[in-house]
């Protein structure tokens, strides 16, 4: 039955993609996000459904009479760089099978990405993307906080198999960064109904976080909510929200997940820590002596033979930063924190330029629920290997949709000399 569902929802609606790309990049959110066919029995489990997807939306893009054109932003010129990048670091990566197997994963990721900012050309096929990604990651976070409320905290909250976020810490890291997407839904959504749904949701998808039972995942989420409260532009309900979540975990988690969280503080004793530092230490000492770092899916035993302190014990890197350091050297990781820090500033930009329009006070709140999102990744991912996420890159891309939207004309580095009030969007449309 759940085979049948997900072939009825894409095959519906394929034909629409056709005339309307934009519903194909949704279908294809749908599918990265959500995973439905990861749930699924029987032949849907393993279908090239992505796949199919995305090449009937590139044909739609060629039967589109819509301009279609990517946003060259410093932001879009720096994400093509690091694209390039990763292809040298697998030419010369220790296991080039095994590299460019990634690479294409990641190259299909950063194509889709350039084709959602080509095709998503207003503020209501934004929105619409933000619900999409919000419903498919958020179902994880309802499903898995009414779970650990049930059980009471005494299993782990993980995803779907075979997916991005199969297991518990990525699982944790995934709903940091959704909880402030669904932030901004429930700021703009007229319905009072809706808003206590979206906040219930939030609430939900923060006890999943606790329930996953992740030590880096607490850190992210607690540095998350902080900016969060920081950032709402409704700080009394926001910290409402945050301490009946907080009151809710205290009641129900029990003294095994006290225990855990507290080896934080004793990591020294922990093997599963010291078994991350060591490949830490693998990353450093890889970039040290190699310019292309080891390329990706380079933390395996022969490489710990060589480069780790302890030879014998091989573990996964378990942080975006080192994950960056060993894969692609240093010369990657400064290209992948250069992104990160230019989209935090393109927010402030935004920010900065658009806070005293009325009209434009979507792009404001979008743009401050992004670096709260991006706080959650850069905190929980110190201690999670998810530096390839689809999510990451998305937020950049919606940061740069953001940007071109509230601006309403082609993109332009020296926008920011533009005066501050200005005609809304909405507006514009109008005239």
């Amino acid at each position: 039955m759940r085979d049948l569902f997900v072939a009825l929802v894409v095959f519906g609606l394929l034909p629409m993609v056709l005339r309307r790309p934009q519903i194909g990049i949704y279908l294809w959110s749908w599918i990265g996000y959500h995973n439905p066919h990861r749930l699924c029995f029987g032949w849907a489990l393993n279908f090239p459904w992505a796949l199919i997807i995305a090449l009937v939306t590139f044909a739609g893009l060629l039967f589109s009479k819509e301009p279609k054109r990517i946003p060259w932003t410093r932001e879009t010129v720096l994400l093509l760089v690091f694209l390039g990048w990763m292809a040298v670091t697998s030419y010369f990566a220790f296991f080039p099978d095994l590299a460019w197997e990634q690479f294409i994963k990641v190259f299909k990721i950063l194509l889709m990405t350039y084709v959602t900012m080509m095709v998503i050309t207003t503020r209501e096929r934004l929105d619409s993307l933000i619900w999409v990604i919000c419903v498919s990651l958020g179902f994880y976070g309802i499903k898995g906080g009414i779970f650990t409320i049930i059980h009471g905290g005494v299993a782990h909250v993980q995803g779907p198999d075979g997916t991005f976020f199969g297991g518990n810490n990525e699982m944790a890291l995934v709903l940091a960064m959704t909880i402030p997407l669904l932030s901004y839904l429930r700021t703009h959504d007229p319905r009072a109904w809706m808003r206590f749904g979206l906040g219930a949701a939030m609430m939900l998808s923060a006890i999943a976080a606790i329930g996953s039972q992740s030590r880096g995942g607490l850190i992210g989420l607690a540095s998350m909510g902080l900016f969060l409260w920081f950032k709402s532009s409704n700080k009394f309900v926001t910290a409402l929200m945050i301490a009946i979540s907080v009151l809710i975990i205290g009641s129900i988690m029990p003294q095994a997940w006290y225990d855990r969280m507290n080896t934080v503080k004793t990591y020294e004793q922990d093997e599963s820590a010291m078994g991350r530092v060591n490949a830490w230490w693998v990353a450093w000492n890889v970039a040290k002596v190699r310019v292309t770092g080891g390329g990706m899916k380079m933390f395996l035993p022969p490489t710990f033979e060589r480069y780790a302190p302890d030879p014998d014990n091989v573990h996964d890197v378990h942080s975006i930063y080192f994950e960056q350091i060993g894969e692609q050297g240093f010369i990657g990781f400064a290209i992948f924190m250069a992104l990160g820090i230019m989209t935090w500033t393109r927010c402030n930009q935004i920010k900065r330029l658009f806070k005293k329009d009325p009209g434009r006070k979507w792009a404001v709140d979008l743009a401050s629920m992004i670096q709260v999102s991006l706080v959650g990744y850069a905190t929980a991912g110190a201690f999670l290997g998810l530096s390839y996420f689809d999510l990451y890159y998305h937020l950049i891309a919606i940061t740069v949709m953001t940007w071109v939207l509230a601006n309403g004309t082609e993109p332009r580095e020296a926008a920011a000399t533009l005066p501050v009030r200005r005609k809304s969007f909405v507006q514009r449309r109008a005239m």
